[in-house]
């Protein structure tokens, strides 16, 4: 079975990296020093060192960390507005993907060749 990271897709990791950063609401902080203070708690934690500290501050203290974390998704929003691929002409919001298992080898050149 694959492993599906969904967080790394729509951006709660970054929102992580804020939430564990040395980053404070009262600093007003640019989108600049945002994405710093992302890559420095990214790079000393990781992404799940930073999940695991996320879930022991709503372990330890959940009233401060809903606040906290409230913050941190804004000023993640914010900072990587711009870096979020936009579909383009060709994309569907509700196509739907088809996965067809493959054929062993010798079905399918057995299937070519009695189509042929």
């Amino acid at each position: 079975m694959c492993p599906v990271m969904p967080c790394l897709i729509n951006g709660a990791w970054q929102a992580d990296a804020v939430f564990v950063s040395r980053l404070q609401r009262g600093d007003e902080p640019s989108a600049g020093q945002v994405r710093q203070a992302v890559t420095a708690a990214i790079r000393a934690f990781g992404y799940s060192g930073c999940a695991e500290r996320v879930a022991e501050e709503f372990g330890d203290h959940p009233e401060t960390a809903v606040i906290r974390m409230r913050w941190a998704r804004a000023m993640a929003r914010e900072a990587f507005a711009d870096s979020a691929p936009e579909p383009g002409p060709q994309a569907d919001a509700g196509a739907l993907l088809v996965v067809r298992p493959r054929l062993p080898a010798e079905q399918t050149s057995g299937t070519r060749e009695a189509m042929t």
